[in-house]
């Protein structure tokens, strides 16, 4: 039998004076089995930096032909393809050629090696590459619950994120 994934609930708050952009949607978020909650909360980070009522999550890990999170135009094109971790050069490469836009945030300790073996490959397809401080994603993570509120605040690349539990600041660096 196979395992189900876990639910959370989330009341999110974003002001993104950035894109001068203020939303507070309501979001029920499926953990897969084999996803950690940095990964988890990375989804959300990369969700809240990238706000448009169109955006949604998507089935992510239990397919691996999606994105993890994605914009679709009323017609059904991908405006925007957003990929967490380090993809490799092949997929970026055929997730370029199914949207317009494509976004990969990066979240691990290994993103530095992965960023630098990669570049050359990378930098000569048509996305945009950010990475985040592995330690605030870790320590945000650490304040998920089953149900929960979040207001994230972005200025300047930084996310502040307030929770019930503490706040935290994710740094976001554009790596191209």
């Amino acid at each position: 039998m196979a395992l189900k994934p876990t639910i959370f609930k989330l009341q999110l708050h974003v002001s993104n004076f950035d894109d001068d952009v203020y939303a507070s949607p309501s979001l029920t978020l499926a953990q897969h089995p084999s996803e950690t909650a940095q990964r988890l909360t990375a989804r959300v980070i990369a969700y809240c930096l990238n706000y448009h009522e169109h955006l949604e999550f998507t089935s992510g890990l239990s397919n691996p032909d999606d994105p993890d999170i994605r914009m679709k135009s009323l017609d059904g094109r991908t405006l925007l393809w957003i990929d967490m971790g380090e993809p490799s050069v092949d997929r970026i490469k055929k997730a370029s050629r199914q949207s317009e836009q494509l976004r990969v945030y990066s979240y691990n300790t290994k993103s530095d090696v992965w960023w630098r073996e990669g570049k050359k490959g990378f930098e000569a397809l048509s996305a945009q590459y950010f990475q985040l401080n592995w330690d605030e994603v870790s320590q945000l993570s650490h304040y998920l619950e089953r149900s929960m509120e979040w207001s994230v605040s972005i200025s300047s690349g930084v996310l502040t994120v307030s929770t019930q539990s503490g706040d935290v600041d994710i740094h976001v660096q554009a790596l191209n």
